[in-house]
């Protein structure tokens, strides 16, 4: 039995089952690509904020999520429904939401630091909730070793696919609209959101059903801590997701300014982020296939050095080239997807790892911490990278000497390699492998064989017939 689910011979999903499951992610990252890329340089420039403030909000807007993302996790682990465990959780995101994503998109009245500060607020408590829960319901939809990477591996094309419809939106507005009097590309993205959250979702929760998990039952905080603070899998999995998170962080948030401004790539810019994540779309049916052969882990460890030595590539672009940096970042993008849907894959076999030694199921509180751990990471990144463009003189938008573009492209590239190589080195040795996952998961049936089984027991004493009028009770003693 264990062996069929890890191979996912059993357990494998139908199409149609991931499609609806993956389709909320693609409003996800619709929303999460503007808030990295395109919101910070919109509020900093256009809406005349400056770089070193709307740093320090989005900086201290995903320090929010420190605070949110685990309660968020716990109650998602302990309230259920009629729908379920996540369903309804994902469902009640979705106003706060759309309600967020039009005042953060479409700016009402006067826009100050205490506007974008309030509104960032609600957008994350909403974020958190559809993230969290959704990551934790696609981990429990199978107990398989591989199908949980095809699964988020889905959820991944689901979400880049998200990011390129998005980027495209700004095309198709200047083939609809007058030349001058398109809207704003920010505008596009907020509606963009709006319409497709609430259809994505109705799909999603409708079309695919929840699998049972045995009830967590109270844990006191005490010995929860102690057993999170003792598991090297989890640690592991914690900081290299943070340092993803960083790196991933830097190169997202500086990169309209090193396309525009260091590169000089003009109205080609968005045509680069195309091709990226269209070149991560492509590849990660290879990913999946190559972590099946040499394990999820070690898979993270060549796409972590694979960034490592192309990230210095942009360093040879020459200003204008628009052909070299098209090859540049078609390269860049092979594994662009690779980290982040592996890492929620192997979160997964954690959790399970935790329930074997805990007797808890705690899968949305430890994505709930890996939703955490990278949203800091990006925190920490634009909070550093927006100071950093600051103390070497980078004006937006503005002219700039060699000295201070050679130090932007030193900020956007070297950081982000030397983590890479940190990530590559720390999971070569993850504790958790197939093998690993296979005891776990015959541990797992095994306990809930026994539940079931005593369940059934209880409910055959339970359910003795009670005597008719005048007649004794079955196996009762005669007087």
């Amino acid at each position: 039995m264990a062996e069929a689910a890890s191979r996912g011979s059993d357990d494998s999903l139908k199409f149609s089952t991931l499609l609806a499951y993956s389709l909320p992610a693609m409003p996800i990252s619709a929303l999460g690509l503007p808030l990295v890329v395109h919101l910070p340089p919109f509020y900093a420039s256009e809406m005349g904020l400056g770089l070193g403030l709307v740093g320090f909000l989005f900086m201290i807007a995903r320090f929010w999520d420190v605070f949110t993302d685990p309660v968020v996790g716990v109650l998602s682990d302990k309230f259920e429904s009629r729908w379920g465990r996540r369903r309804h959780w994902i469902v009640a995101s979705v106003p706060i939401l759309m309600i967020a994503a039009y005042m953060i998109f479409l700016p009402q009245g006067e826009v100050n630091g205490a506007y974008l500060m309030f509104w960032m607020f609600i957008l994350y408590i909403g974020w958190t909730l559809l993230t969290i829960s959704h990551l934790s319901w696609g981990a429990e939809l199978t107990p398989a070793y591989y199908e949980r990477s095809r699964i988020h591996g889905a959820r991944e094309i689901a979400l880049i696919l998200g990011m390129v419809f998005v980027l495209t939106l700004p095309v198709f507005a200047h083939l609809v609209f007058p030349e001058g009097e398109e809207p704003h590309a920010v505008t596009l993205m907020g509606l963009f959101i709006i319409v497709l959250l609430p259809i994505t979702v109705a799909i999603a929760v409708t079309g695919v059903k929840e699998r049972k998990t045995p009830e967590p039952q109270s844990v006191p905080w005490k010995e929860a801590v102690k057993l999170l603070a003792k598991s090297k899998p989890l640690q592991i999995i914690i900081f290299v997701d943070l340092a993803g998170g960083v790196s991933g962080g830097i190169v997202a948030s500086l990169f309209v300014f090193l396309a525009r401004d260091a590169l000089q790539l003009g109205p080609a810019s968005d045509l680069m982020l195309l091709v990226y994540f269209m070149s991560g779309v492509l590849f990660i049916p290879f990913i999946i296939l190559l972590s099946k052969k040499l394990g999820k882990h070690k898979t993270v460890t060549f796409s972590a050095l694979f960034t490592a030595a192309t990230l210095p590539l942009i360093l040879l672009i020459p200003e204008g080239n628009v052909v070299f940096a098209l090859f540049c970042w078609v390269v860049l993008g092979i594994n662009m997807g690779a980290g982040p849907f592996l890492f929620r894959s192997i979160m997964a076999d954690v959790a399970d790892h935790d329930a074997v030694q805990s007797g808890q199921q705690r899968t949305g509180l430890f994505y709930s911490l890996l939703t955490m751990t990278n949203k800091i990471g990006h925190a920490v990144a634009i909070g550093v990278a927006y100071f950093a463009l600051e103390v070497i003189g980078f004006q937006a938008g503005g002219e700039n000497t060699p000295e201070v573009i050679s130090g932007l492209k030193a900020v956007y590239v070297w950081p982000a390699m030397i983590i890479s190589v940190v990530i590559g080195v720390l999971v070569w040795r993850f504790p958790l492998d197939e093998e690993k996952q296979l005891e776990n998961r015959r541990i797992l049936e095994a306990r809930a064989l026994d539940v079931a089984e005593a369940a059934i027991a209880a409910r055959t004493a339970g359910n003795i017939d009670p005597p008719h009028a005048g007649e004794q009770p079955r196996g009762a003693p005669a007087d």
